[in-house]
């Protein structure tokens, strides 16, 4: 017998009336190490309805003794990351230092929501008519769901629920099924930290779960992350049915690298952020665009840092405590691992040069992982599916340009808009890309710009659907609503007129 990831509700576990449950697989070893239940529309009602009766009192909690257990929670949280560390590269197959950084940027913004009373305050204005008197505030919704992909599983939750809790919200999260565990993890953590049962609840499952909540009547707002036909989906089924959503989609993010730029460190930017936690990253950079005349040197020196990474079980002591840690760990899954080989197979076929071929791979670890190495190609154009589609794996796809301005149109030619990096020694080149290209997130000199937590992240085009982006003061707002108040109030000793007037009311 497996062990078994429930659900969450009313602050205990339990397993739902479903009877169907998935297998949840170590990608290093290409094992099941457990089983998963999967919500039935009835689960997914009682999980729910938990959070309704949970709503009403949260909200009325004080502001003080709500950002006290956000508070109490980023304690535990700080202490015992490496309990959650392990849950993840033991379920996602990233290495124990990324799965930890994944964490760190997570914890950001719960740190962040420990402020949030700033961002709550309404303004008040005295007197603006005769004895008038307005002010505004920002009211929590009651019951969100986040409906968060397998890539981060803790670290993407982290960027929705912390400020919808602070904000006075009950959640209902809907995490990946290939790696639910850490949603569980965190769970206990909230209620260790002192959070009331039904603040905080997990929905396990598959599209039976996701569509409880998209339909739920008294779920008031979702936010999703994945990809772009899912995010579509998201979107349109959820705002059918009367919701705020923000839904996050997919991604083609360039990298474009200038003639004057540090060729080393731009080297070292493109095999970090292409081929960490093996690609699936929707920051990862997938393409770069080697600006005329630099493409034979960058290319030459980003193969020689690519043929040096280890692949392997990224594991603590999974390959010997003298061993070095795995720079890169697994895919996901197997079909997974197997679709992007076969966009490296098409990739060949196109007439794009091969320069490292991720599928002659000697994995340090069980032959029966999902092992992918990194995969870097040269010559690529636009027309080719190894650029066109979101591979969301450890392929790095070299397109060559002649110009500043060949390379800034071929960013904004692309369907997506999520983010986008380019690398200079000219600020002025830096300044103008910053306002040329059409991509919600820009680094410069930083191959994955994520904001932090204090900034909000998303980005434009077919990766974004809604107008709210992640956490800051966007998240903020996202998760509550505002009010404003007009008020009078009548001094007895000096009372005004009364009378009938059916005009329009106006100032004086």
């Amino acid at each position: 017998m497996f062990d078994t990831i429930p659900h969450w509700k009313d602050g205990a576990a339990f397993d739902g009336a479903s009877g169907r449950w998935a297998d949840v697989t170590n990608p290093a070893t290409g094992k099941v190490s457990g089983r998963v239940a999967l919500a039935s529309a009835e689960d997914a009602r009682l999980v729910v309805a938990a959070a309704q009766a949970a709503a009403g009192p949260w909200a009325e909690t004080s502001l003080a003794r709500r950002t006290q257990i956000v508070f109490a929670f980023r304690e535990l949280l700080n202490r015992r990351k490496d309990e959650l560390a392990h849950l993840i590269t033991a379920e996602h197959g990233k290495v124990f230092s990324d799965a930890l950084g994944e964490i760190a940027r997570g914890q950001e913004v719960v740190e962040f929501a420990c402020g949030i009373a700033h961002l709550l305050k309404g303004g008040h204005s005295e007197n603006v008519s005769t004895g008038i008197d307005v002010h505004s505030k920002r009211d929590p919704l009651g019951v969100v769901g986040i409906i968060s992909p397998f890539n981060f599983p803790a670290m993407v939750p982290m960027w929705f629920f912390p400020i919808a809790v602070a904000a006075g919200n009950a959640v209902v999260l809907k995490p990946s099924e290939k790696d639910p565990s850490a949603s569980i993890w965190i769970a206990r953590l909230w209620q260790e930290a002192g959070l009331p049962d039904g603040v905080f609840n997990v929905l396990q499952g598959d599209k039976v779960a996701v569509d409880a909540l998209l339909q739920s009547p008294d779920v008031a707002a979702i936010s999703f992350v994945g990809s772009t036909p899912v995010a579509q989906y998201v979107y349109g089924e959820a705002s059918r049915h009367g919701k705020r959503v923000q839904a996050l989609g997919g991604a083609k993010n360039h990298m474009v690298v200038l003639p004057d730029a540090d060729l080393d460190l731009a080297a070292d930017a493109a095999v970090n952020a292409g081929y960490g936690s093996a690609g699936e990253r929707c920051m990862a950079i997938s393409v770069l665009v080697a600006v005329d005349p630099i493409g034979d040197e960058l290319v030459a020196r980003i193969a020689e840092r690519t043929r040096t990474l280890q692949v392997g079980d990224g594991s603590p002591g999974a390959t010997g405590t003298a061993a070095r840690e795995a720079d890169m760990g697994p895919l996901i899954t197997k079909a997974h691992r197997d679709r992007v080989a076969g966009f490296i197979a098409s990739g060949e076929a196109a007439g794009a040069k091969l320069v490292v071929d991720g599928r002659v791979v000697e994995p340090r670890g069980a032959q029966d992982g999902f092992w992918l190495g990194p995969t870097l190609f040269d010559h690529v154009s636009p027309e080719m599916d190894i650029y066109a589609e979101e591979i969301f794996g450890p392929v790095l796809s070299v397109v060559r340009v002649a110009s500043y301005d060949e390379a800034v149109a071929l960013v904004n030619a692309n369907e997506y808009g999520n983010g986008t990096a380019v690398f200079t020694n000219d600020g002025g080149a830096a300044r103008r890309f910053e306002r040329d290209v059409h991509v919600g997130m820009i680094g410069i000199n930083v191959p994955i710009p994520v904001p932090v937590a204090y900034y909000s992240f998303g980005g434009w085009k077919r990766s974004l659907l809604g107008d709210t982006h992640a956490h800051g003061t966007e998240g903020v707002h996202f998760f509550t609503r505002a009010k404003a108040v007009t008020s009078r109030w009548v001094n007895p000793a000096a009372r005004p007129a009364g009378g009938l007037e059916l005009g329009f009311p106006k100032n004086d």
